[in-house]
C-alpha cells in the first residue's frame, strides 16, 4: 500500500481558484464517504484551509491513484478537471509524509511557523476518524503529525517573532506598553493594513478605538467591527491628546499630521507616551514627530525591517525542525517495518498459545492428583519456556524485516513456524470485522520520488506538466 496526497495551495492556485475547491462543515462526512469509495483508496483525510485544499489517501496500488482522486474532485466540485489539473501538485509515500509534517509544522505556510494549521490538520483527522475514513495507517500517522507539531512549537522558538507589518507594529507597541490593556488606539485612514494593525492591537487588549476617515461613511463601516466611534480626520486632530497609539495609512500625498500639531498636543498629555505607526506611502507622518520627547514613531521601512529579522530567525527555527521531521519519519518507516511482521507474530503466539494448552490439558487428565496451586505452578513455568522460546525469533525476525531482504526473511519466518493458514484466518476475520477498506498492512513500504505527470492524466494516461509545491 501507499500513500499518497493531492492537493492545490496558495503557491500553486490563486484565491479565485482556491474558493471553487472548499469543502462546507456539513459537507465532510458526504465528500468522505465519497473518497473512501473512490477506486484503490483504502483511507482518507480532506485538510482544506483558506490556503489550501489537500487530499491524503492510503491506495492499494499508484498506477491511475492519481487520476481517481482528480475525478473524485471533478465529481464532488462539479468542475472540469481541465480547468484545475495544472494547480495540482501530488506526492507519493516518503514525499507525502514528509508533506504533512512540514505543513502541520507550519513550514509550508504563506506565514512560516504559524500555529492555526496545527489545528485544522487535527481537526481533519479527527472528523476523518469519526466518520471512519481513516485506518491503521492513518490513525497512526497523523497522530505522529499532530504530535509533531506541538514539539516543534513547543521546543523551538518559530512562532514567536512578528513576521506582519500589523504583527510587528503590536509587538513594539508592547516593547513600549508592556499591555494594551486600557489603552486608546486612533487609525487615521480605513485601509486594509491598517484594519489589520488594529485587529492585532485590539485582540492584544486595546480599550478603545477611534476611526478618522476623509470619508466619514468608510470610518463609520470599519469602526462598527470593533466597537469603536468614527470620526472625520479634522475631527480626530482635535483628539490627538486623548490617545495612547496613532496607526495612520491614508493614501494622502501630502502629511496629515505635522510637528507642530503633535507637539501642542504632547504639552496636554503629562508625560504620557505616544505611539505612532506610519504605514502609508508616502509618508502620513512628519518623520521630525519622531524627535519630539515621549514620541516613539515608526514606519514601515521600520516595521520591514523587523519582519525580515524575524523571519531570519524563523527560518533558523525551521532548520531545526527539519531535523525532528527527518526522525519521526525515520521512526514511521521503522514502525511500518514492524507492522508488517504483526500478522507472523499473532499467529505464531496463537499457535504456541493453543499447543501450550493442549500439552497441558493432556498432562493434567494424566495426572489428576495435581492440586489447583500446583496446576498454577505448572502453567506458569511452561508459560515461561515457551516464552523464552519464542523471544529470540521474534526480536531476529523484525530486526532482519528491517533490511533490503526483510520480505524474503518474513516469508522464511512464516513458513519454518508453518504459520500460513492461520494467518490467512485471522485476515479473513479481521475483513468480516473491520468498519474501514483498511486491515492490516502489507510488510513493504516503498519509497518513492514525486508522482509522475501521467497520473494526473487522462482516461489514456499522457504527459502533463504538473508544478508540485516547493516544499
Amino acid at each position: 500500500m501507499h500513500i499518497v496526497v493531492v492537493g492545490l495551495n496558495y503557491r500553486t492556485a490563486p484565491v479565485e481558484v482556491r474558493e471553487r475547491f472548499t469543502f462546507a462543515e456539513k459537507d465532510m462526512p458526504a465528500a468522505l464517504q465519497q473518497l473512501n469509495s473512490t477506486k484503490s483508496v483504502l483511507e482518507g483525510v480532506i485538510v482544506a484551509t483558506c490556503n489550501r485544499t489537500e487530499i491524503y489517501v492510503v491506495v492499494d496500488r499508484l498506477h491511475m491513484c492519481g487520476y481517481f482522486i482528480r475525478s473524485f474532485m471533478e465529481q464532488w466540485f462539479g468542475i472540469n478537471r481541465e480547468e484545475f489539473t495544472q494547480h495540482l501538485y501530488i506526492y507519493e509515500d516518503e514525499q507525502a509524509i514528509s508533506h504533512l509534517f512540514k505543513v502541520t509544522c507550519g513550514l509550508d505556510s504563506m506565514v512560516i511557523g504559524e500555529t492555526q494549521i496545527l489545528g485544522q490538520v487535527k481537526n481533519a483527522f479527527l472528523t476523518s476518524q469519526q466518520h471512519q475514513a481513516t485506518g491503521t495507517w492513518f490513525n497512526m500517522l497523523f497522530k505522529q503529525a499532530v504530535t509533531l507539531g506541538k514539539r516543534a512549537h513547543s521546543e523551538t522558538s518559530i512562532g514567536e517573532s512578528a513576521v506582519s507589518v500589523s504583527y510587528a507594529a503590536v509587538e513594539l507597541g508592547k516593547r513600549i506598553f508592556g499591555t494594551f490593556h486600557n489603552k486608546k488606539v486612533m487609525i487615521l485612514g480605513a485601509g486594509k493594513m491598517s484594519e489589520l494593525t488594529v485587529k492585532h492591537l485590539y485582540a492584544n487588549g486595546a480599550a478603545e478605538v477611534m476611526v478618522a476617515n476623509r470619508t466619514l461613511g468608510r470610518a463609520e463601516e470599519l469602526a462598527r467591527k470593533f466597537q469603536g466611534a468614527p470620526f472625520t480626520i479634522d475631527q480626530a486632530m482635535q483628539r490627538i491628546q486623548e490617545v495612547d497609539i496613532i496607526i495612520s495609512s491614508t493614501g494622502s500625498n501630502e502629511y496629515v499630521l505635522n510637528a507642530d500639531r503633535v507637539l501642542e498636543s504632547m504639552k496636554r498629555r503629562q508625560s504620557r507616551p505616544l505611539f505612532m505607526i506610519d504605514i502609508a506611502v508616502p509618508r502620513d507622518i512628519d518623520p521630525a514627530i519622531g524627535d519630539l520627547s515621549n514620541v516613539f514613531l515608526y514606519d514601515i521601512d521600520d516595521l520591514e525591517g523587523i519582519v525580515e529579522t524575524n523571519m531570519e530567525m524563523r527560518r533558523a527555527e525551521a532548520a531545526k525542525i527539519e531535523v525532528m521531521i527527518q526522525e519521526e519519519m525515520d521512526a514511521f518507516h521503522t514502525w511500518l517495518k514492524t507492522l508488517g511482521i504483526r500478522p507472523a507474530i499473532r499467529a505464531l503466539q496463537e499457535k504456541s498459545n493453543a499447543i501450550h494448552e493442549e500439552t497441558l490439558e493432556s498432562l493434567f487428565n494424566k495426572l489428576p492428583e495435581l492440586d489447583e496451586r500446583q496446576q498454577k505452578v505448572i502453567r506458569r513455568l511452561t508459560k515461561s519456556i515457551v516464552n523464552q522460546m519464542m523471544h529470540d525469533p521474534i526480536n531476529r525476525i523484525k530486526e532482519m524485516t528491517g533490511d533490503k531482504q526483510g520480505g524474503e526473511a518474513l516469508d522464511y519466518f512464516t513458513q519454518i513456524f508453518a504459520l500460513e493458514s492461520l494467518i490467512q484466518e485471522n485476515e479473513q476475520e479481521n475483513r468480516s470485522h473491520s468498519h474501514t477498506k483498511n486491515v492490516i498492512a502489507s510488510p513493504q513500504f516503498e519509497r518513492k520520488t514525486i508522482a509522475p505527470a501521467e497520473e494526473l492524466a487522462e482516461e489514456k494516461p499522457r504527459k502533463v506538466s504538473l508544478a508540485p509545491a516547493t516544499l
